[in-house]
């Protein structure tokens, strides 16, 4: 069978383009024993993906020129050699932009139940975004009842589990995101219990009047201006979750640090990276949490799915122009 595959090409300058991506359509190759055919339906669609194109150091290596785009993914078992996955199982595992996933010795792969959740699932609340969300704020941000919880990309796939997690440990939380569609999801869909449009009016102006006794657990996903707003906000013994920082992830220049960072001193604050690979052992029990949650109606999630594996080069864009709401999924 042709395997429509997308790879990196060259890379990025600013802004991916779709001249950064070359379309393969190879032949998929006979299972030797072992191994297992993949037919992917679902593509996740990160922010980390820009980073993943770039040189320079990071928590993992690059993607190679030439190579298929990393990228997560579930689907079903269309052919096997081996014993442990039958024709028919849904799986998820590390399979890049492409129609087809050979799996060597059926390595990399997981199987998933959709009796306990739809497949798309597996790629939100019950996949790495789930696992980011569930892991950095509980971990990293600590929160405590009663505390007052900020989260900005409050609108996106890990802002928006983030802030329900808040709320379920009894925290105040409140979202900033981008237009007043984005604001009243977070507040009337969601339970947030503030939500800040930084696209309308004065950013800190909102903050102070949503945060007066100010900021507990700050969960950052954008860096940039809003992460030093947060930073001169924070309380005694605040913790700040860095995330993701997708205001910086196409700068053509230096990146922007924070520049009232000396608030972590005079507060006593920690600050905070947080890489989801580091918890993979623990993946199980966020599940199985996660899913209860879900269950009783307290976490809920929302998708952008866009179709066809040849517009990745534009759906991978959307990520980074805000014109979505809950977690991107390319449908294949």
């Amino acid at each position: 069978m042709k395997n429509l595959q997308i790879k990196l090409a060259a890379r990025p300058q600013g802004m991916p383009k779709r001249s950064d991506w070359d379309i393969a359509t190879p032949e998929t190759t006979p299972l030797a024993a072992g191994d297992v055919l993949v037919k992917i339906e679902y593509i996740s669609l990160d922010p980390a993906m820009r980073g993943w194109m770039s040189l320079g150091k990071s928590y993992i290596r690059p993607v190679d020129i030439g190579e298929v785009m990393r990228a997560g993914g579930v689907g079903e078992v269309v052919d096997s050699q081996n014993d442990k996955y039958k024709i028919g199982d849904k799986v998820t595992g590390g399979f890049g932009v492409q129609q087809y996933f050979h799996a060597v010795g059926g390595k990399g792969l997981t199987k998933v139940n959709t009796k306990l959740a739809p497949l798309t699932t597996y790629l939100g609340t019950l996949g790495m975004v789930g696992m980011t969300a569930y892991f950095a704020l509980l971990e990293v941000g600590q929160p405590k009842a009663g505390e007052t919880v900020v989260v900005s990309g409050a609108a996106g796939a890990v802002g928006s589990i983030v802030g329900q997690i808040a709320k379920i440990k009894g925290c105040r939380v409140v979202g900033i995101a981008g237009g007043a569609d984005k604001c009243a999801h977070l507040v009337q869909n969601l339970g947030f219990d503030a939500a800040i449009d930084y696209k309308n009016g004065d950013l800190k102006a909102q903050l102070r009047k949503a945060c007066p006794d100010g900021i507990d657990v700050y969960f950052d996903n954008v860096g940039g201006e809003t992460l030093d707003i947060c930073l001169a906000m924070i309380r005694m013994h605040a913790r700040i979750v860095i995330c993701g920082a997708i205001s910086q992830y196409n700068n053509t220049d230096r990146i922007k640090g924070p520049s009232n960072y000396l608030a972590l001193l005079s507060a006593r604050g920690r600050m905070e990276g947080f890489v989801v690979f580091d918890h993979a052992a623990r993946y199980g029990e966020a599940i199985a949490e996660m899913s209860g949650w879900m269950k009783e109606g307290r976490l809920k999630e929302s998708f952008h799915i866009v179709e066809g594996i040849e517009t990745f080069p534009e759906s991978l864009l959307i990520l980074y122009q805000g014109d979505k709401t809950g977690k991107l999924i390319l449908k294949v």
